[in-house]
Parts: structure tokens; sequence; C-alpha cells
């Protein structure tokens, strides 16, 4: 790709949320911006593309209520984020082990009578006694995330809830699902500081709780406009550029190059996620002790399976887990993201170390397989399928590693970090990404003012 003006305040390599949030901010206070993104759609791991035909996306999303960050940039991008979910007030669990689906209500403030039928009822599946043994777990836990951060990171949510003595039911039924159904590890692999982390939102703007199912494509509902409103502010986006290094000499970042191309700029954001970051970081020469933490931080793998069916597999598009399944989590979606089909299933397994390598047709006899155990009969159904894999796009999140996530100012002159795996409350979701690159921003416009 040829590029006519080859001068910019700031080049962001990466058009995910993080990378589009920066440069709004950037084009929104007059900087000359340009953004670039390796695949031929902008979103990260918040995309959506035709592939072979069918629709597909990057992942299984939801958003959740008590985000501010987030809403608060898709509205300057023209995006009323009520506009395009259905939100759900409550979720289910389906178990091999119980023989009926669990119920919760998770929208206090919206559906106050569903989240109460949810904590007094259930009786056949968790018990009084059950849900009791909860209490001294997350209110221990609440009280170490806020004053003993690094012991909370050296122990699992397993271990965690052993020594709080939660019950066998309790933890199946619950707090499997919250680990290993939201990032893919089960509890005796997830750190209990990144779940009481995720968790403690939650409790702080408990009345904005609930779960919203997109209405469309994440490109087209979300990322798109973002972009589309940097190009309006003055901002350039291009897709199909894969940045292969950094301009970096003594000490100084001074732009990007790609395809015997350089693009020169006054400051550079690496928004790409972490593996890419450290691919890029290594191949620019860039080997400072001050980044040192970000290069040992592991990566861990997200894997999806996504199905188009002759007919919808579950009577309602609602937000469920598999507890002690591989489909730790999934939806019917041809009601809100798949109108245009009959039944879609999307489904996040996991540990998803374990598909990473495996062949498609693998992937799929399993979760078919796994689908029985919990009473969904995938098989007669099933018209198309894709395997959506992302080997290395998310920080792990096992015990011991968060202390190795960077901040985004880093001590390269000219070079500022952006994404969920950098250094924000929020850990691995959109309002991280989308906080991330506000920092992000803030830092690069005390150097361009």
């Amino acid at each position: 790709m040829e590029m006519e003006d080859k001068q910019f305040d700031a080049v962001v390599v990466g058009a995910g949320l993080a990378g589009l949030t920066c440069a709004l901010e950037l084009t929104e206070k007059g900087y000359k911006t340009l953004v670039l993104e390796a695949n031929h759609v902008v979103g990260g791991r918040t995309s959506s593309w035709v592939e072979n035909g069918m629709h597909v996306e990057s992942g299984f999303h939801r958003v959740i209520g008590y985000y501010k960050q987030y809403p608060a940039v898709l509205a300057k991008a023209g995006v009323d984020v009520n506009k395009i979910v259905n939100w759900e007030e409550r979720m289910d669990v389906r178990s091999p082990i119980k023989e009926r689906i669990a119920t919760f209500g998770i929208a206090p403030l919206h559906g106050p009578v569903k989240m109460l039928q949810g904590i007094l009822g259930n009786n056949d599946i968790l018990s009084f006694s059950d849900k009791l043994s909860l209490l001294p777990f997350f209110v221990k836990g609440f009280w170490d995330y806020l004053n003993h951060p690094e012991e909370l990171d050296k122990v699992s949510i397993h271990e965690y809830a052993k020594k709080h003595g939660v019950h066998d039911d309790a933890y199946h039924i619950l707090l499997f699902p919250l680990t290993a159904g939201l990032f893919f590890l089960p509890p005796e692999r997830y750190s209990a500081y990144v779940f009481f982390g995720l968790c403690f939102p939650a409790v702080t703007r408990f009345y904005k709780m609930r779960i919203g199912a997109y209405l469309g494509g994440m490109t087209e509902m979300t990322t798109k406009p973002i972009a589309d409103a940097i190009e309006t502010k003055g901002g350039t986006v291009r897709t199909g550029v894969k940045v292969d290094r950094l301009l970096y000499q003594d000490g100084i970042v001074t732009g990007v190059a790609f395809k015997q191309e350089e693009i020169k700029a006054k400051q550079t954001v690496v928004a790409t996620e972490l593996g890419a970051a450290k691919r890029i970081l290594k191949q620019s020469g860039i080997n400072h002790e001050g980044l040192a933490k970000m290069m040992k931080l592991p990566t861990m793998p997200a894997v999806t399976i996504q199905m188009e069916l002759d007919k919808p597999l579950i009577p309602y598009d609602r937000t469920t887990f598999g507890a002690g399944t591989a489909l730790v989590s999934f939806a019917e979606q041809s009601r809100t993201t798949f109108k245009h089909v009959p039944g879609r299933l999307s489904v996040i397994l996991g540990p998803s170390d374990r598909f990473l390598d495996m062949k498609p047709e693998q992937v799929l006899e399993i979760t078919i397989e796994e689908a029985r155990k919990i009473g969904l009969d995938i098989k007669p159904h099933l018209k198309d399928y894709r395997i959506v894999s992302h080997p290395e796009d998310f920080h792990s999140l096992e015990p011991g590693h968060d202390w190795m996530r960077p901040d985004q100012s880093t001590p390269i002159r000219g070079l500022t970090l952006a994404g969920d795996y950098t250094r924000q409350p929020y850990f691995a979701t959109m309002e991280g990404a989308v906080i991330s690159g506000q920092r992000a921003a803030q830092i690069v416009l005390q150097y361009l003012h």
C-alpha cells in the first residue's frame, strides 16, 4: 500500500477497541493520526466478517451493564449502546451433573423479582447451605483484593474456595461458570486476584449489572462507527497493513515500517494484542529492561465454535454456562446477533489450549458430544460451522502473572502501549481495552502539546 502522506503526529498500530479509542481521543484534539490494522476489518478481538459465505465473529461477545467508558466512547461515535444490544436479565447454567437448568437473575435494578427468584429458588440444585457457603468466600475475597492484592494473585480460585469452605455444588454450579465461562480457564488455573477484580465493579455499581447481547456483528455495531468517527474528525484508518517493526534508533521510536515503506510520526502507540506487541518490539530491536516484565508476561489462547443450524437450538437467546463441560459459555443468537439465519449457536470452548491445535472436525465432534451431555442435540440440525482461534491474544490470567502487566507509558521515547493487557482495573475486557486507549492518548497528548 502506497501512502501519500508519510508524516503524522501519531501512528496507532492496531484497530481494536484500545487503538481506536486512543486514535479517537487524539483526532478530537486536532492531531494528525493514522491507524494501521493488519486484518481486513477493524475491531481486533471485537470484530466480525464474512468467511466463505458465513457471518462469523472474533468471539462470543456480551456487554456488561456496569461498563462506563466503553458506552462513552461509543456515544462519541454516535452509537447509543442501549440501541445496539438486547439487555438480558437472567443467565442459565446447564450441568451434566444436574438434570434441570438453573436460572439466575443478574439485573438487581431492572429485574429485581428475577434476581430474588434466582437467589431464593433453584433449591433442588443449590441448597440454602450451598448458597450460604459463598458468603465468607466473597466477603474475604473482596477484602483481600483491596488490601492484599499481591498475596491474592498467588492462589487460584480453586484453592481460595476450598480454603473458605465453599460447598462442592456451589463451586460447580456458580464458581466454575464465573471463571471458565468468562475467561476459558478452569478455577484451578484462574487467579483469585483477577476473579475478585473482575467482580468488584459489580459490587460498587451493582444497580447497573446486566448483560447485553448485540443486535448485529461487532464491527458493524461498534468498531466501524468509531473508525468512521476518526476519519470524520480528520484521522486516517487503514486495514490490511501489517506493521513489521518500529523505526527505532538511539533510544527513540520515530514511526513504523511495513513492506519496504516507512511512516514517520512524533508518537507511536502499539495497540495490538499482547503476542503481536511482543513480536513487534522484538523485531524492532527494542530490548529495554523497563519492558522486561511485559516480554515475560505469558499469553493465553481463546477458541470459539460458531454453528449455523436449521432451527433455534434453545427457545430463547440468553447467556448460558455449561458447567463441567467444554462448552464453558454459549448462546443461541438467531434472535439477536444473527437474525438472518434460522439457528445460530456460538460457543466459547475451554480449556482453550486443549483445542488450539485440533483439526476443525475434531473440535466439532467434541462440541457435539459435550452438548449432548447438557441436553442439546446439535448434529441433526447443523448446516455449517467455523472455528475461530486466537492463539495469543489474551494475557494470562493464571496466578502469579498480574505483576508483569506493563503501564501504558514506556521508558522508550516516542512509544506508548495500549491494550487490555496493560495496567488498568478491568483486566481483559472491552472496558479495559477502552480505558487503556484513553490512558495511552493522555500520555501521547502530554508529548504533543
